[in-house]
């Protein structure tokens, strides 16, 4: 049996006005015994898993937020790819965030929280498995246990999560409910909320590190496959894909897999370049663990092992601007501080290259300068958690401009783009992009590179590939 491409065969029995000729009835005989003959399932429940009771902190600081209101969140549904197949479902990540369900959430389901005079009831909704004696079971390929396999039962999920559950079929939506992505407030509540991380958070993001930083030792070790092929880029994407699907749930996001000029393109993931000896190739990928939890890891790397002087030159002005960043970054700064601290030096770097019309204090001028931003636009950090962007809705005020705690996670991540036709450059630098991301979370003593064992400095690289590669 295949995919969701052939799934089809069969369908519902009232399927002649159906307007697809791929759905067929059911013969009688099929329908009279399709029912019987299966062996009952008992169930033996399982004890609530280790992130239940983080979860529930996380749902009664958001209920302590809206004393008296209905709030509910949505899991999401399935998205439609092409015809009659869909996306593989994730989770919204403030409803992943609530639950802990994680990799595990059924598509449709919502969490909702019914106000009563001390707080909140909190109830789960979502569709469980339906019985063998229905249609559902063999005939509707989106949930049909026939087509996708078994779905867990209500009693089994609240044990899971320690949470209260009901079928989906119960929930009804009720007048001046605030409801996630509608109501701005609770939107902006839920992604405030993980601005700091909590133990289980830190350590699943030291999880998804680990798996990144074997998925990078993987890639290095098949960067004579990828120079092998056409569309070696695509090579370097399958590999990390290989990696993120064995040990994680998947990639956090899109890989870019960027080789000489693509580099240069902040955000290129089609892919479908060649890999050339002596260009440089900018990776920048991070596998999703089970619970959703991401890393997000850039490193570039020389295609034939060794950088040239002025690929060197070019990837060590980046690291420099990385390594200030980090020491930049303590309890009680603001956030933005730490990308002021980075562009100090990518602008100190270029003016002294000769790249610049000012001197770079000039170019640094708030109101005036930024000449040197042509060569990084993008900014040097961002939150960092269920998802790449975390915390994405939060009030600036609490993001960019608010004070960085302990239990925050954040990435550093400086570059310099010198594109392949831009002729405000010397030729030797046209086609050269760097990029150095690392993955830091603040302590009260200070800022931890979680990412520190994958090899950075330029040295460290050329290292690294001799001994992945021999």
């Amino acid at each position: 049996m295949s995919t969701a491409a052939e799934r089809d065969t069969i369908a519902e029995p009232d399927v002649e006005n159906s307007n697809t000729n791929r759905k067929q009835p059911f013969p009688q005989g099929f329908l009279d015994t399709i029912s019987t003959g299966w062996a009952e399932r008992p169930e033996t429940l399982p004890g609530a898993r280790e992130q239940a009771s983080y979860a529930a902190v996380r749902r009664a600081a958001l209920s302590a937020a809206f004393p008296g209101k209905r709030l509910v969140i949505p899991a999401g549904s399935l998205k439609q790819r092409s015809n009659d197949t869909d996306y593989v479902f994730r989770a919204h990540s403030a409803f992943a965030h609530l639950t802990g369900w994680a990799s595990d959430t059924e598509p449709d389901s919502v969490l909702v929280f019914d106000p009563t005079d001390d707080g909140h009831d909190v109830t789960l909704y979502f569709r469980e498995r339906a019985d063998r004696t229905t249609t559902e079971f063999y005939a509707d390929a989106t949930v049909g246990e026939f087509w996708i396999g078994p779905r867990p039962s209500l009693a089994g999920v609240a044990a899971d999560l320690a949470l209260t559950t009901a079928h989906l079929a119960e929930f009804a939506p009720a007048e001046g409910e605030l409801v996630l992505d509608e109501d701005e407030t609770l939107t902006r509540a839920v992604s405030e909320l993980r601005l700091i991380k909590d133990d289980f958070e830190i350590a699943e993001m030291r999880r998804a590190v680990e798996i990144t930083a074997a998925g990078f030792d993987d890639i290095i070790r098949e960067l004579p496959s990828a120079v092998a092929h056409a569309r070696g880029e695509r090579v370097v994407e399958g590999v990390f894909h290989r990696r993120a699907r064995e040990d994680g749930n998947g990639e956090g996001y899109d890989t870019i897999a960027a080789s000489g000029p693509h580099a240069c393109y902040l955000h290129w993931t089609r892919n479908d370049g060649a890999v050339v000896p002596g260009d440089l190739i900018l990776v920048d990928a991070g596998v999703e663990a089970d619970s959703l939890y991401t890393a997000d890891i850039t490193r570039t790397l020389p295609v034939s092992g060794t950088f040239t002087d002025v690929q060197r030159r070019v990837y060590e002005a980046v690291r420099e601007a990385a390594d200030v960043a980090f020491a930049a970054a303590k309890v009680g700064v603001r956030f933005r501080d730490i990308h002021a601290a980075a562009m100090t030096v990518i602008a100190a770097r270029v003016a002294e290259w000769g790249l610049l019309p000012v001197t770079a204090e000039e170019a640094l001028d708030a109101e005036a300068g930024g000449q040197h931003r042509r060569y990084m636009v993008h900014g040097t950090s961002h939150h960092l958690g269920i998802d790449v962007h975390d915390c994405a809705q939060a009030r600036r005020e609490m993001y960019y401009d608010g004070i960085v705690a302990p239990g925050m996670v954040f990435t550093i991540e400086p570059g310099l783009y010198f594109q392949i036709d831009d002729l405000t450059v010397p030729a030797e630098l046209r086609g050269i992009g760097v990029r150095i991301e690392d993955d830091i979370l603040m302590t009260e003593d200070g800022p931890v590179n979680l990412s520190a064992g994958i090899p950075r400095t330029a040295d460290e690289i050329e290292a690294w590939i001799a001994r992945v590669q021999s």
